[in-house]
């Protein structure tokens, strides 16, 4: 009797755990997909890098980490922003590939925030939008690694890939792949995506 009632004990205490483990693990899955609409009029992924704004120290700390460097230029009410948020990211898939192989910096096209561009200069993020020549949002600027960067030159210099405005969710996640896996060295985007895409299903979202 007391064998049979500390088995019931046992089994009790295991159903309560994953009771209690699994709503948290679903939460916190949901959560980390979960943009944040933030008091700048921007969405935000719990993710994205805290920056002191330096680029040549953020783009060391993307390579400490094994990662590739990226920046998300975005703005106050652009509906294609909102939907790299909610749509893109919003995808599993394409949210856990990015995080475990990049670090991203979002700026603001209008922003005031001090930045170092590569070449020591300091400018306010909508300066530096300028000198990078990213005229509309969002935009996305994938850099070289480390040990490639070129002395002397800003980012516009420094660049591998950029995605110039909202990229469907099959030509967004090729994007990142062609930078981590370094096609860009080979191939031409446009024949790579091609060929990608074509291999999958031919009816999927891409």
């Amino acid at each position: 009797m007391k064998s049979r009632l500390k088995k019931q004990r046992s089994v009790i205490s295991m159903v309560l755990g994953l009771v209690l483990v699994l709503p948290f693990v679903t939460v916190h899955s949901a959560e980390s997909i979960k943009p944040i609409l933030g008091d700048d009029g921007l969405y935000h992924q719990s993710w994205f890098l805290t920056s002191f704004m330096d680029l040549k120290e953020d783009l060391a700390e993307a390579q400490a980490e094994g990662k590739r460097f990226a920046v998300l230029w975005e703005q106050k009410g652009c509906p294609y922003c909102r939907d790299l948020h909610t749509i893109n990211f919003a995808d599993p898939k394409i949210n856990k590939y990015v995080r475990e192989n990049f670090v991203v910096l979002q700026l603001n096209m209008w922003g005031d925030r001090e930045v170092t561009d590569f070449d020591g200069e300091t400018l306010p993020e909508k300066a530096i939008a300028r000198k990078w020549g990213v005229v509309f949002t969002p935009t996305m600027q994938f850099f070289v690694e480390e040990s490639e960067l070129k002395a002397g030159k800003g980012g516009r210099d420094q660049m591998v890939w950029m995605m110039p405005g909202y990229f469907r969710k099959g030509h967004f996640l090729g994007s990142f792949e062609f930078v981590k896996e370094r096609i860009y060295e080979k191939r031409h985007f446009q024949k790579y995506i091609g060929e990608k895409l074509a291999a999958e299903s031919p009816s999927g979202d891409h």
